[in-house]
């Protein structure tokens, strides 16, 4: 059944009160607050900063209940209704509107060609509700309504493969077999899959209705006159959330794992974003390459010789120029089953971008494109922008066997033996990471690049660099 109420249509709050009712009814309220947030804190001792960050203030207009990330506003006789039906309403009200805070949902901005805030909202209040009902303590545990659980359902499903889901221009070729896996379900993710879905307006109200639990009309991210992110309150919650992360990893980890997927919403929250042309340059060389040198070309004795002979320049500008770029370069894909598709996609169009970059490769590159899954299934070679743009546009997936990142290492080993490379500076595997890795490092830099939406805190060789690369909408 649902347990939840929506939005009341009840408007007994607008009635005027006296003012010694005024203060009597903020003060049952804030007692209210007060004893749940006390009974979250005896099983939650993590979330003390959190559950101790707000000022309370009564609002007869809000349904129930509401923040801003610094006070919590409510309305006395809706919550109080709620403490009278069942007090662990209350208290998942208010872990809800904790989580919101923790993961800056007021804060964030949604990108302008993507605006649409029913679904933002909706999004959020899901990704709250998610990490509560995964909780397995008595003071916020409540059974599930069929809807409830169908959504979750549908959202913790793994995505479809390649063909099946209509990617343009990309094929799935072999494989049998699936392996699944846990991923973690922020605000970002359901936001996008939302979109996805087309809901119908009834659909759509249906799930407003059934996750609806605090009002947002304090968020600064909503509306055509949204907000700039409060700077100040951005870093109090980041900080907040930083402390709680390493509590949970340290000092916490039995009530790690009583509060479901938490510290893996924290850990992808916190982990540290990387502009994947700079990531890229990591792997550069210092070569020369055909183009004027502006920065070593002296204007003064380029300017004298005109002026004292008419059409001589003294000097003349260097015809090439030492530049950092990327010339050989191998880049892995994991196309196992659990790891082809929208996401590979995703991840190929995001190279094939920085590769056209003038600043960042060489005009001439030695790039091989490697799919493997438990064996080498393809592997082609890009010499030019023309070469790579013909293959983003016969893209063809091989592959969804299982995970072994090996063959790629060993496949990669025979082609320096052959003399293929003349300087292979890095290999960049993308990947979920759940495979078999090599023992030994390589004589390159290697790098297992996990997708933003699927990141999970994979264990990757020490001699490795483990990057979660944003690919953007």
């Amino acid at each position: 059944m649902t347990y939840w109420i929506g939005k009341r249509t009840d408007r007994r709050c607008e009635q005027k009160l006296e003012h010694g009712d005024t203060e009597r009814l903020e003060r049952i309220g804030q007692a209210i607050l007060a004893a749940a947030r006390d009974e979250l804190y005896l099983g939650m001792r993590f979330l003390d900063v959190a559950l101790s960050s707000f000022e309370y203030q009564m609002n007869t207009e809000i349904s129930p209940f509401g923040t801003d990330g610094s006070t919590i506003y409510f309305q006395p006789r809706e919550m109080g209704g709620l403490y009278k039906q069942n007090r662990i309403l209350v208290n998942r009200g208010y872990l809800h509107m904790v989580y919101h805070c923790l993961f800056r949902h007021m804060l964030k901005i949604i990108p302008k060609q993507e605006e649409n805030f029913r679904y933002w909202n909706l999004a959020c209040d899901i990704a709250a509700e998610h990490l509560i009902d995964s909780n397995d303590q008595r003071f916020v545990r409540l059974s599930r309504s069929l809807l409830r659980r169908e959504t979750y359902r549908r959202l913790e499903a793994e995505a479809d493969s390649g063909a099946a889901d209509g990617l343009g221009g990309v094929q799935s070729v072999g494989g049998s077999g699936k392996r699944h896996r846990k991923r973690v379900l922020n605000a970002e993710r359901i936001y996008r899959e939302l979109l996805a879905w087309q809901l119908s307006e009834k659909e759509l109200l249906q799930l407003e209705s059934e996750f609806y639990v605090d009002d947002h009309r304090y968020w600064g991210n909503q509306g055509p006159e949204k907000k700039a992110p409060n700077p100040e309150l951005n870093q109090k919650w980041q900080d907040i959330n930083e402390q709680i992360e390493t509590d949970l990893e340290t000092f916490s980890k039995e009530a790690s794992e009583k509060n479901g997927d938490l510290l893996g919403q924290l850990a992808v929250e916190n982990r540290k974003k990387q502009d994947y042309r700079e990531f890229l340059r990591k792997f550069s060389v210092i070569r020369e390459e055909p183009e004027v040198d502006t920065d070593t070309f002296d204007y003064i004795f380029y300017s004298y010789g005109l002026s004292l002979y008419g059409n001589m320049p003294l000097i003349e500008p260097q015809e090439t120029k030492e530049v950092k770029k990327v010339r050989d370069f191998v880049v892995a894909i994991d196309t196992s089953m659990s790891c082809s598709g929208e996401t590979v996609r995703r991840f190929l169009e995001t190279t094939y971008a920085v590769l056209n970059e003038r600043d960042s490769f060489f005009k001439k590159v030695n790039v091989h494109i490697i799919q493997c899954d438990e064996n080498v299934q393809s592997d082609v070679k890009i010499t030019c922008e023309e070469e790579l743009q013909t293959y983003m546009k016969t893209l063809t997936l091989y592959g969804e066997g299982g995970t072994d990142f090996r063959p790629v290492f060993a496949y990669v080993e025979e082609l320096i033996n052959e003399g293929e490379f003349e300087d292979l500076r890095g290999l960049i595997y993308f990947t979920d990471g759940f495979g078999t890795y090599p023992k030994q490092m390589p004589a390159y830099q290697t790098a297992f690049v996990f997708s933003e939406e699927d990141y999970a805190d994979a264990e990757v060789p020490a001699w490795a660099i483990k990057a979660v690369l944003e690919t953007g909408h």
